[in-house]
């Protein structure tokens, strides 16, 4: 009797683990589903190759056109400048935290600088604007826009120090003992042993840790919406004003679109193009974090 409990109770647990498990995929199975729907509807009205190639971007002009490149500039450029913040000082912060600091320093600065993931982005995207670009932007650059992507990239880039700093952490305390520890017996310095054995051992960690970072810049919303602006801008200039793939599905989903139009469609077909970039990003991610993982199994 007791055997056949416990044996309908690992069956209840395989269910409720199977069931999670398949929740998971059908969500984003659902989820690929309903874009490719609203796609294909899209693209029946819009010639795919003027949309992947157009330079101009106006669905809800008189006379529309949906060139997407602006908004993919737009993203990449901000996503870009917010790994120039973040890589620097994330990978500072790992080291110093793996290879410098005490555990009773690390205990506390880690906690500490994850914190950063907890503010609200809205916030970063108001502190862009009513900080970075005045008084950090303005009085360096004059010219430089109320929105701009600069202001942008640099509180995003802030957002994700601690996704950067926590994963490279992680590569580089996984690095073995013995790599450290022979490098000191042949008189190498704590700096040269840091720079030149353990961040060169764990760089599949580093560049998934990147990558990771970057997937999270290209989705991020609601601080790039309020500091870069609305404006799609085919430009590679960070002082101007931009609009990202994310910005513009905040901005045509205020509610006045009517559903089933062009312009309502407009919000998977960039929405897909989304996915498609941080799907790809986060499976070359995997495929470099498990390459890390085995070097060291």
């Amino acid at each position: 009797m007791r055997n056949r409990l416990t044996r309908i109770k690992e069956r209840l647990i395989h269910g409720g683990l199977f069931a999670c498990a398949f929740l998971s995929i059908a969500t984003t199975a659902s989820i690929i589903y309903v874009l490719l729907r609203e796609s294909v509807s899209f693209f029946q009205n819009v010639p795919i190759l003027e949309f992947i190639t157009g330079t101009v971007w106006a669905p809800t002009f008189a006379a529309p056109q949906f060139g997407v490149l602006p908004l993919i500039c737009g993203t990449f450029l901000i996503a870009a400048g917010a790994l120039l913040v973040a890589l620097p000082v994330g990978l500072g912060s790992a080291i110093f935290m793996s290879e410098y600091a005490p555990v009773p320093v690390r205990s506390v600065l880690k906690p500490t600088l994850e914190i950063l993931a907890g503010v609200p982005s809205v916030v970063y995207g108001y502190f862009a604007l009513m900080f970075v670009t005045p008084h950090v932007l303005r009085p360096l650059f004059p010219n430089t826009e109320i929105f701009n992507a600069a202001s942008a990239a640099i509180v995003v880039g802030v957002m994700i120090i601690p996704t950067i700093s926590s994963l490279c952490d992680d590569a580089l305390r996984a690095v073995p003992r013995h790599l450290r520890e022979a490098a000191y017996a042949v008189s190498a310095t704590k700096l040269e042993v840091s720079t030149r054995i353990v961040v060169p051992a764990a760089m599949s960690g580093v560049v998934a840790a990147v990558l990771l970072g970057f997937a999270r810049a290209v989705g991020e919303t609601m601080a790039v919406a309020i500091a870069a602006g609305m404006t799609p801008n085919l430009t590679i200039d960070p002082l101007q004003r931009t609009q990202t793939l994310t910005g513009f599905m905040v901005s045509i989903s205020q509610g006045d679109t009517p559903a089933g139009s062009i312009a309502y469609q407009t919000i998977f077909a960039v929405g897909a193009v989304l996915f498609g970039i941080t799907l790809s990003i986060n499976l070359v991610a995997h495929k470099v974090l498990k390459r890390f993982k085995e070097s060291y199994e």
